[in-house]
């Protein structure tokens, strides 16, 4: 792994709170019906979950990240540490239970790329408030702290207060959809929904369209970047206002992962002091670049990749 760093900085700090998986994707021309058994074309098994996703994307782009998670005292945990070592991830927070399995995602991909996922959380519900304390006040330095909803939001908003407290940025995924709790959204500097994410937390008002982005950044009182699959991203600030970023085409092999290689790659240009919108373009060009490739965290731009991601980044 050949982690980047923009010029202007020196080692952007993250601290990631959240879950990992073990993929297992399985690639076939279309979903089967209920009670059908269809053939697949392909398998493969691969590292997945997106606090691990996210926490990868950061660290090819050269931030040290450090990793918060449980996992259980299986292979799969093996495993999942064993890679995270390997990509240079700090693994000092990372705890092992045996009362659960290691979390799974049962992954399918039909024609055209679009993915189905189920998620069994397993060990990532055994992660606690006092782990993801610990871990934020105890990094030497943290600069913005991600969290997502694969594990429980009351630990990953005691892991928000600690970043809080220690002036770090705090960047919330709310996925798999659901609804965020006060306590959470008080902590949160930066949501970043999908649209089907954005769809559930604000019952479906507007849709997507970038007025109603900024009208619900408003009443959450968040900055917010909404990821708009093929149509970019629509990023609102501090200042109110909504502006979309539209990536270049892609040709779309496989679309997971894209939402995490975006929310990794935004909050490392924040970590990185790049500008909002500079951040969002950044991440809409690993995403894009994610989806020309098969598979998760095997799919996330590198080498040259990166490199033109963050050119058009800078070219803001």
């Amino acid at each position: 792994m050949r982690p980047r760093s923009m010029s202007s900085v020196e080692r952007a700090r993250i601290v990631v709170i959240g879950s990992t998986m073990m993929d297992m994707i399985s690639y076939m021309p279309r979903i089967p019906d209920a009670g059908e058994t269809l053939f697949g074309d392909r398998f493969a098994l691969g590292f997945g979950g997106k606090g691990a996703n996210q926490a990868v994307m950061a660290r090819l782009l050269g931030a040290d990240v450090s990793m918060v998670c449980c996992v259980g005292t299986d292979v799969f945990g093996d495993l999942t540490v064993d890679n995270f070592r390997a990509a240079g991830i700090d693994t000092s927070y990372v705890t092992r239970t045996s009362e659960a399995s290691s979390g799974v995602a049962p992954i399918w991909v039909e024609a055209g790329g679009h993915n189905r996922i189920v998620c069994v959380a397993g060990a990532n519900a055994y992660l606690t408030e006092e782990q993801a304390t610990t871990a934020v006040e105890s990094v030497p330095r943290v600069d913005v702290v991600v969290g997502q909803f694969e594990v429980p939001q009351a630990v990953t908003a005691a892991g928000f207060r600690a970043a809080k407290a220690r002036g770090a940025v705090t960047v919330l995924n709310p996925a798999p959809a659901a609804q965020v709790s006060p306590e959470l959204l008080a902590v949160t500097d930066w949501l970043i929904p999908n649209e089907v994410e954005f769809e559930f937390l604000t019952g479906g008002d507007g849709a997507s369209s970038d007025e109603a982005i900024a009208a619900s950044a408003k009443r959450f009182g968040v900055n917010m970047v909404a990821t708009l699959g093929d149509r970019g991203a629509t990023i609102v600030d501090s200042s109110g206002a909504a502006e979309r970023i539209t990536p270049s085409p892609a040709a779309v092999v496989d679309t997971t992962g894209a939402g995490d290689a975006f929310v990794g790659a935004f909050s490392y240009g924040l970590a990185a002091g790049l500008s909002p919108t500079a951040a969002a373009r950044l991440g809409c060009a690993c995403a894009t670049s994610s989806v020309a490739r098969p598979g998760t965290q095997s799919s996330f731009p590198r080498a040259t990749q990166l490199d033109e991601a963050l050119a058009w980044a800078a070219s803001a």
